[in-house]
């Protein structure tokens, strides 16, 4: 991961390639957990993610969070401390 790129790029980025979604906003919501565990200086720690992608059809939540998961494996074990998931197929 490049340090040079903030967080949610990357994330955007990532969800792009891999899910080519009709919809995604990634929000970086770290402000909301200044004091809280996994908070740091400067944020990127906390990310909201809300995707639309053909990938999701006829997956359960657990399976689509799971792809997400392991599509965002280097962010989750490094800079993200949480990562808060609604992802949907298009028509749902």
């Amino acid at each position: 991961m490049s340090t040079d790129q903030p967080v949610k790029h990357i994330i955007t980025n990532k969800l792009r390639e891999a899910f080519t979604p009709e919809n995604l906003d990634v929000i970086d919501e770290s402000h909301l957990h200044e004091g809280h565990s996994g908070h740091r200086p400067g944020g990127q720690t906390h990310f909201r993610v809300y995707i639309v992608s053909p990938a999701f059809k006829g997956k359960s939540l657990v399976e689509r969070h799971r792809m997400i998961n392991t599509t965002l494996a280097a962010e989750l074990a490094g800079p993200v401390h949480a990562l808060a998931i609604k992802a949907q197929a298009p028509g749902e």
